[in-house]
């Protein structure tokens, strides 16, 4: 199991001086209301720009792409994630906009090993780990205080715990030789 730094020491907060705007944004329920337009919005920025421009990444914010196969179906599932970077793995969280449910995606992702990971033009398989315990209640510190708004999803969710999990670079030796260039990315 890979450890990571400490949250107030691995987390950062973003630099760009609209995500002030958008962690205080992300504090008020008004901004949950609004969520169908910004989920439109960002589908749309992302189509348009082949995933180079997000209104996550507007805000100043990491955002991603995850593709997992529906646990049902198998056909590929793609959605736009808020994540939080945590050295060369991210952290995603089930919030689903302070609704009582899990994300659907979030099932499909409990049931992946492995999932396909896009930030920005590259795409990259990445393992799958959700978050449990002690390093789950160590890193939620740590993804409140990159994403304030978390906090104000939870109490709006009645309590329900969100499902974390921890996106890590696979090795060329989890996939073969032949799947990944030297750096370990895959260009889409």
């Amino acid at each position: 199991m890979t450890q990571h730094a400490p949250p107030s020491h691995g987390v950062r907060r973003p630099r760009n001086p609209l995500s002030i705007l958008a962690r205080w944004l992300g504090r008020h329920e008004t901004l949950m209301r609004l969520a169908p337009a910004i989920i439109w919005l960002e589908s749309r920025l992302r189509s348009w720009t082949n995933n180079r421009v997000s209104l996550v990444g507007i805000a100043g914010l990491a955002s991603l792409q995850l593709t997992v196969p529906g646990r049902k179906t198998g056909l590929p599932r793609t959605t736009a994630l808020l994540c939080v970077p945590l050295g060369d793995s991210y952290i995603v969280t089930g919030s689903n906009w302070g609704r009582p449910k899990n994300p659907v995606w979030s099932v499909n992702l409990l049931a992946a090993h492995e999932a396909e990971v896009k930030l920005g033009a590259v795409s990259r398989r990445m393992s799958v780990r959700p978050l449990a315990g002690q390093e789950r209640d160590r890193l939620w510190e740590g993804i409140v205080h990159y994403w304030p708004g978390y906090e104000m999803e939870l109490r709006i969710a009645g309590g329900r715990e969100f499902r974390m999990f921890m996106l890590e670079p696979l090795t060329s030796t989890d996939l073969g030789p032949d799947t990944l260039d030297e750096d370990g990315l895959r260009s889409a």
